[in-house]
């Protein structure tokens, strides 16, 4: 199993980068966001790997974070989707967007991923968001203090809320910085109104 790809940049593609190690270049598929941190060619560079070997062939996948290509794995564990929709997939989005999403049941940020449909979409949130709400509710809770921010999360949660959908609530909340605990709430309340 090839882990990692170390060496020159040879080629930049929009979806692949050939990269030269000690003589033997790899091309490896890669999402937008991976190829926007590859840099230009005949310099070094680094990424990490996943190979797939199929009947049609071998196929190397190229990560610019550990975050990616776990998304990425977990993505096609997902019955439908293959490498080239998790990678179309990444490259709308950044890695959090799209666990934030799935953990969120957000299904219709994946219908605008082409070859993905509202089916298929639906079956990615029912297979992977126990997962990433799990992984987002640790996160809030490593991340939870005496700030504003988590004063309101923590309101929005005894209003009914989930931790996931407290912190999406808050994401899209146009409130300044330093606004109080009950001024985030009710930004966060009038947003999802908004978005209903």
């Amino acid at each position: 199993m090839i882990a990692s790809v170390t060496g020159t940049v040879q080629s930049r593609r929009p979806d692949h980068v050939v990269i030269d190690c000690a003589g033997v270049g790899y091309k490896l598929s890669v999402s937008s966001k991976t190829l926007e941190r590859v840099p230009a060619t005949g310099q070094s560079t680094a990424l990490l790997a996943h190979l797939i070997l199929r009947d049609d062939g071998i196929n190397l996948y190229g990560f610019a974070t550990e975050a990616e290509r776990d998304l990425f794995l977990r993505l096609i564990s997902v019955s439908g989707v293959g490498p080239k929709m998790a990678l179309a997939a990444l490259s709308g989005s950044s890695a959090g967007e799209l666990r934030k999403a799935i953990g969120a049941g957000d299904a219709k940020r994946f219908q605008v991923v082409p070859g993905i449909g509202r089916k298929t979409a639906e079956r990615v949130i029912v297979e992977l968001r126990e997962a990433f709400a799990a992984d987002i509710d640790e996160e809030i809770k490593a991340s939870t203090g005496d700030t504003p921010k988590a004063l309101a999360r923590e309101g929005l949660i005894a209003l009914g809320y989930d931790a996931t959908e407290a912190e999406a609530m808050l994401e899209a909340a146009e409130a300044d910085e330093d606004a109080s605990p009950e001024d985030l709430i009710q930004a966060s309340l009038r947003a999802a109104v908004k978005a209903a």
